[in-house]
């Protein structure tokens, strides 16, 4: 795996020329990539991705208050969802135009035509929302147990499930990982139909900007796939990677690097960065087969994540309740859960559609909470389920379980 890693990364960066030594290949542009993700004209920075920082730190609060039956209520996430009545404590958050369920399931490639998905998708995080204010939060001092929510003790840890064992905030952090973040990178914003619309091509090769902007459009729709993976303000700039599995991060950008850090995917997040900064780099020389090479390697990688997540977690799911560990067993499926429901939102490189059929996503899901949900489901489920995921994007599950 560690080979076929490495050989993916030299195959990416070999699309370009990085130093002045290098030979142009007749008939292409010569692509300077910088060490960083730093791009400027006129001696200003054409780099912005505000709007996806304001969306992570959107949902970032919104996730820590998902548990806080003490002052948090329906109401105030479903508003923090929406951005509607001004419900953040960060009053800039409030001002903003910005909301995270505008973003959910919005891509261009797989909803454009698709609203009606896209509103059963939106409704499943609402229905997250509601379950947990109206069933688990009335439980939350009930002991869980078969059909009844409640808590239920996971080492030194109270979890709140409920009547199947779901931990509803998992299933809505991990699902909007897929939701948001990936669907709107390798769907939406490096999606040929937004990067190549009306005359972005035309307007990039000629360096015309958009009004009172540093950038073309072109440039900034790749900077905003950029920003849903690296925008949380506590990842550097200069050197996103410097801060692997240490940001405040707790979306996509987290489980990279925690991917990342399992040798069987080393050099999974070297690669990624690269990628974004070789493709950048390539529009703003105009060169278009470069970026797309680089967009294949992104969706190819960042798909990846949301797989072996799903995996491991199953595969500790299946670990902890052989252990008879509920607690752990129940809060390793609901992540488990919530990245199988972001595999609908994956790429595969050639196709423009999921590496798995969201049929079969879905029965993933039915499997996990028919009849008493994890309080039931067996180790034989848990590794067909894993099997088939680790076979569709090409990984073992023993190596995703690590």
């Amino acid at each position: 795996m560690k080979k076929l890693l490495f050989s993916a990364i030299l195959g990416g960066l070999s699309l370009v020329s990085c130093t002045s030594d290098d030979t142009p290949t007749p008939g292409e542009n010569k692509i300077e990539t910088p060490v960083n993700y730093t791009f400027q004209r006129d001696g200003n920075s054409t780099v912005s991705y505000s709007g996806q920082t304001t969306r992570l730190q959107m949902g970032a609060e919104l996730m820590s208050n998902f548990t806080n039956f003490d002052s948090a209520s329906e109401e105030m996430l479903i508003n923090m969802f929406a951005n509607e009545n001004s419900p953040f404590e960060n009053a800039s958050l409030n001002e903003s135009s910005k909301s995270i369920r505008s973003k959910v399931a919005a891509s261009n490639l797989y909803f454009s035509t698709n609203n009606v998905e896209g509103a059963e998708i939106k409704s499943d995080f609402d229905s997250y929302i509601s379950g947990q204010f109206t069933t688990v939060k009335g439980n939350s001092e009930v002991l869980a147990e078969a059909g009844v929510a409640g808590q239920i003790a996971d080492g030194d840890n109270v979890r709140y499930v409920n009547e199947n064992g779901l931990e509803y905030n998992q299933a809505f952090a991990k699902g909007l990982i897929g939701a948001l973040l990936l669907d709107q990178i390798v769907n939406n914003y490096l999606s040929a139909p937004v990067l190549d619309e009306a005359d972005n091509r035309a307007n990039n090769d000629a360096g015309i900007t958009e009004e009172d902007k540093a950038y073309t459009t072109m440039e900034h729709k790749w900077d905003e796939a950029y920003g849903y993976l690296y925008g949380d303000p506590s990842i550097p700039s200069d050197d996103p990677n410097s801060v692997l599995n240490e940001s405040d991060d707790r979306l996509l950008f987290n489980y990279l690097g925690q991917v990342d850090a399992d040798e069987d995917f080393a050099g999974l997040a070297e690669s990624t960065y690269e990628a974004f900064k070789t493709g950048r780099a390539a529009i703003v020389e105009g060169d278009y087969s470069t970026r797309d090479a680089q967009v294949a390697i992104i969706r190819e990688n960042l798909s990846k994540v949301i797989a072996v997540r799903a995996v491991h977690y199953l595969q500790g799911g299946k670990a902890a309740l052989a252990e008879n560990k509920m607690g752990s067993a129940f809060h390793e499926l609901s992540e488990g859960f919530g990245f199988i429901y972001s595999l609908r939102f994956t790429n595969k490189p050639g196709t423009n559609m999921p590496y798995i059929a969201k049929e079969k996503i879905d029965m993933y899901k039915e499997q996990l909470l028919e009849g008493n949900g994890f309080w039931d489901v067996t180790p034989e489920t848990l590794d067909s389920i894993s099997q088939e995921i680790a076979a569709a994007f090409g990984f073992s599950v023993s190596e995703a379980a690590e």
